[in-house]
């Protein structure tokens, strides 16, 4: 992933994710996906633009299993926001930026 975007595991999901002071957006993604690989660029430039605001990770799937399946993931990419530890918004499926910055405005 370029940019502003970390790679996280099974293993930094809790200390990454759960344990973030502000708002965390984690693509569920997986390498044979081409929605996913779609929507690569508009999260760089979101996790650029909403530095400080918005913290952007990506999550391999098939790498990390157990939180994938922790959170029922079953579509990738689902983009899952999370929020003092617990998720509060799930969108499934590649979208351009414009669409994703109004899908996230109410939880940034």
């Amino acid at each position: 992933m370029a940019g502003n975007v970390a790679e996280v595991t099974d293993r930094t999901f809790a200390a990454e994710v759960l344990a973030a002071d502000g708002p965390v957006l984690v693509d569920f993604t997986a390498d044979w996906c081409a929605p996913c690989r779609m929507i690569t660029p508009v999260l760089a430039e979101l996790a650029e633009e909403e530095a400080g605001r918005l913290k952007v990770v990506t999550l391999d799937v098939d790498r990390n299993p157990e939180t994938q399946a922790a959170y029922g993931v079953l579509s990738m990419p689902t983009l899952m926001v999370f929020r003092g530890g617990e998720p509060v918004k799930s969108m499934v499926g590649a979208r351009a930026k414009a669409r994703l910055l109004r899908d996230l405005a109410d939880v940034v």
